[in-house]
């Protein structure tokens, strides 16, 4: 055997180990050292998937698996993530009455998510991608006797269904048409395809996209999703619901073939996403919800970077957003008040500061663009980092003190990600097919964020509006729960105490 299938050889023997521990778990609860060994075994496929991405950089294929740079990030990634995770829920979910049965779905899930992108056949894509859907849902499940993680549960299960199925049909079409089940050949074989063929297999994986990123008319499940355990949240955000874009990226050779429809049906849905998800985010109080809408925003983000054909900077996007998203989650706690030294806070900015705080973020996008104005979709990235870097100093302003020393620290960390982010994209960039977006897209793309920019300008001189007022309504009622969702009295604890004699 040759190096590489030592490796990938390595790497499914750990899942392995980690899955019979984890059914081991399932079938018979075992106490809190129990767990802690085998959130301890769950070090062992990093590890294989750490030295996969420092050695295995070259597709190699392994019977119906293919171990390339993509697979063995996401494989690292979702390891290292899962690890984490299960490591804070030790505490966390201590006294759950499902406590071991947390610790087995969460790493049959990630698991699966893992395998999902190592996948070369497209029956097994569709079957790892079944499974995930099946652990997510399962997850939220475990609670079952409170009503509304049931009613979100069945919520979840119809969407993904829907989900599981479109990308059962995608896989079975194309195999069926081009002659083969590896996935390089059907999508080769993708070219030759009539049209509407082509644009109907990218119309049954944008579904399928969509539904899981939690975009919209999809979003429903997502912005219920609230009600699971922390620990959940954070792994479902973190990394199920970039799986979407994920898709699109390995599918990126049959968009390349699909026509300008397929784009731009994917730029609108996922422009209004993000508008929807901010607006959402902004209008409530609740932080799990914000973190939840931010979310649909984030991934509506990185759905844009796919309809402009810029996959490599959608996974490094994704990569990043659920580092962060994972840390605030499993931070959430931090932000209940404490009895500590709170920073001084200076008068209100003056003008001097607006006008010093757009130059800022102008040269920073100038000055990103230029690196490589040739990339996919740079335009875009520039944008974004400006309009971020705009905001920071902004907010920079208002401390009297360490306001220098912000900045220095921003500064470095930007630097620190641009450096990870170009390490990170020249990893996968062998991994992905060349693709170039019809010449409109971008150019819809660019009207689509100057029409936003005017309309949000608009409205915020004008507060007092009823166009404003509308707005602000509309979002709030979007973004609440259904009333199946909800329960104003947690009835589930005095059943438990009933069943414990107490009531």
């Amino acid at each position: 055997m040759q190096m590489h299938e030592v490796m990938f050889a390595a790497w499914l023997g750990a899942w392995a180990v980690v899955a019979a521990s984890a059914a081991v778990l399932w079938l018979r609860p075992s106490p809190k050292p129990h767990v802690r060994l085998h959130v301890r075994l769950l070090w062992l496929p990093v590890a294989a998937a750490c030295a996969g991405v420092m050695a295995g950089r070259s597709g190699v294929l392994v019977g119906p698996w293919r171990a390339d740079a993509l697979g063995w990030l996401m494989a690292l990634y979702v390891a290292a993530l899962g690890g984490v995770i299960q490591h804070f829920s030790v505490r966390y979910l201590h006294g759950d009455r499902a406590y071991p049965r947390y610790f087995s779905l969460l790493t049959w899930t990630t698991g699966a998510a893992a395998l999902t992108w190592m996948s070369d056949d497209l029956r097994l894509l569709a079957l790892c991608w079944a499974l995930m859907s099946l652990g997510l849902v399962g997850l939220v499940a475990l609670k079952r006797e409170w009503a509304p993680a049931r009613a979100v549960a069945v919520s979840m299960a119809k969407r993904f269904s829907l989900g599981v199925l479109a990308v059962a049909a995608a896989a079975v079409w194309l195999g069926m048409a081009g002659g083969s089940w590896r996935l390089p050949a059907a999508l080769a074989h993708a070219r030759a395809l009539p049209g509407w063929e082509r644009e109907a297999l990218c119309g049954l994986l944008l579904v399928a996209a969509l539904i899981q990123a939690g975009q919209w008319p999809f979003q429903r499940w997502l912005l219920e999703s609230a009600v699971t355990p922390t620990p959940v949240s954070a792994v479902m955000h973190a990394g199920l619901v970039n799986a979407g874009g994920l898709l699109l990226a390995r599918m990126s050779p049959l968009f390349n073939v699909g026509g300008t429809l397929p784009h731009m049906a994917l730029l609108l849905l996922a422009w209004l996403s993000v508008l929807i998800g901010t607006g959402i985010s902004l209008v409530h109080v609740d932080y799990k919800r914000q973190l939840v809408a931010s979310t649909m925003a984030q991934m509506g983000l990185m759905l844009v970077q796919c309809a402009l054909s810029a996959y490599g900077a959608a996974v490094v996007h994704l990569v990043f957003h659920g580092l962060f998203k994972a840390t605030l989650f499993l931070r959430s706690g931090s932000v209940v008040p404490r009895p500590q030294r709170q920073w001084g806070l200076a008068a209100a900015p003056s003008a001097r500061w607006f006008a010093v705080a757009a130059a800022m973020g102008a040269a920073t996008a100038v000055l990103y663009w230029a690196v490589t104005p040739q990339e996919p979709a740079r335009w875009l990235s520039a944008m974004f980092l400006g309009a971020g870097a705009a905001l920071a100093w902004r907010y920079l302003s208002a401390l009297k003190e360490g306001r220098w020393l912000g900045f220095a620290v921003l500064a470095a960390l930007a630097a620190l990600a641009e450096l990870a982010r170009t390490g990170l994209a020249g990893l996968v960039r062998a991994a992905l097919a060349p693709a170039q977006a019809p010449p409109v897209v971008p150019a819809v793309a660019a009207g689509l964020l100057a029409a936003g920019a005017v309309t949000l300008w608009a409205l915020a001189v004008s507060p007092t509006s009823q166009a404003f007022v509308r707005l602000y309504l509309w979002l709030i009622h979007l973004g609440e729960p259904r009333r199946a969702a909800i329960e104003p009295h947690p009835r589930y604890l005095a059943a438990y105490a009933e069943e414990a004699g107490l009531g």
